[in-house]
């Protein structure tokens, strides 16, 4: 009967996956990025007493999710929460179902299932993480280009649209998104805030501070703008030789962190009926455990080491 239940639950998640993966992400595309445009015009609603139920009621219902949300968004995939929710199941699923094919310990097929179901969102959070770096290298150029923007006489709205066409991603997309809001209604300043809650780095926060303030106080922006331009260049250097100093310490954290597995498997290659005692072997297992424990201990507190603070 086991069998039996097992097939039918690898034909239905197939079905499903697979038409997710190419009727439901399709059709939704467009409607979640109208819904992305407008999510802010409907907060300054609300804020402004222009409450809607079902939409407070959906708000309060997504909060859990809405770390989830960021992620994907700064990691610029076409991707929603439940879709990320649905291939952390799918891959904690199949990923179980493999390991208890060759281990019979509810233990082991536990911990490779919920490894396995972590492995899509640390996938998306590494590409975040690199396209918020990205970000970074390229943000000084669209601060120029609308410092010259505004000494040729164009107005600030029109050089946010002039970096969303010249620069491409990620900073093109970014301030396409920001300028497409102010441009639909959405006032400027609630625009500049929402992209740097959207890009969570200081430099974004810079550039942000720096124009409200000028809005409110007055001043020459462009020239505002240019030295941002300068000390953003000169923070992203500080930080590339952190990076190089601190390349030692990665480079033990990644030794030490991929030593331990590529043994284990080459143990089970070479002498598959040793290693096998680790997994029969009650004792086996608690040495398992054990080592998996101290093992993320370890690189927790490299990390740690390693990750400097500027």
């Amino acid at each position: 009967m086991t069998p039996v239940l097992a097939t039918f639950a690898v034909v239905l998640t197939f079905v499903l996956g697979t038409y997710w993966l190419f009727v439901s992400r399709h059709e939704a595309g467009e409607q979640r990025a109208l819904q992305k445009r407008l999510r802010p015009q409907v907060d300054a609603a609300r804020k402004s007493g222009l409450t809607i139920t079902k939409s407070d009621q959906r708000e309060r219902e997504s909060r859990p999710f809405k770390r989830l949300q960021s992620v994907i968004d700064q990691s610029g995939r076409r991707l929603t929460v439940p879709g990320l929710l649905f291939m952390c199941s799918m891959s904690g699923f199949f990923a179980g179902l493999l390991v208890s094919m060759i281990v019979r310990k509810p233990a082991v097929v536990g911990a490779a299932g919920a490894l396995a179901m972590m492995a899509p969102y640390w996938l998306v959070k590494r590409v975040a993480t690199a396209r918020m770096w990205k970000f970074e290298e390229q943000f000084p150029e669209a601060v120029d280009l609308i410092a010259r923007a505004l000494r040729a006489g164009h107005a600030f709205p029109a050089g946010l649209h002039m970096v969303a066409e010249e620069l491409g991603d990620p900073v093109g997309p970014e301030f396409k998104l920001l300028y497409d809001r102010q441009n639909f209604g959405m006032a400027l300043p609630d625009a500049l805030r929402s992209f740097a809650a959207r890009v969570p780095i200081i430099d974004a926060r810079f550039f942000v501070t720096a124009v409200l303030t000028q809005r409110e106080a007055g001043g020459n922006l462009s020239g505002v703008l240019d030295n941002l331009s300068a000390v953003i260049r000169e923070r992203f250097k500080v930080k590339r030789q952190v990076k190089v100093i601190s390349a030692h310490g990665r480079i033990t954290a990644a030794v030490l962190a991929g030593l331990p597995p590529i043994v284990g498997v080459a143990q089970l290659v070479i002498a598959p009926s040793n290693a096998a005692l680790l997994f029969s072997d009650p004792l086996g297992v608690k040495m398992l455990i054990g080592a998996a424990v101290l093992q993320v201990t370890g690189m927790l507190w490299i990390r740690k080491i390693i990750r400097i603070e500027y």
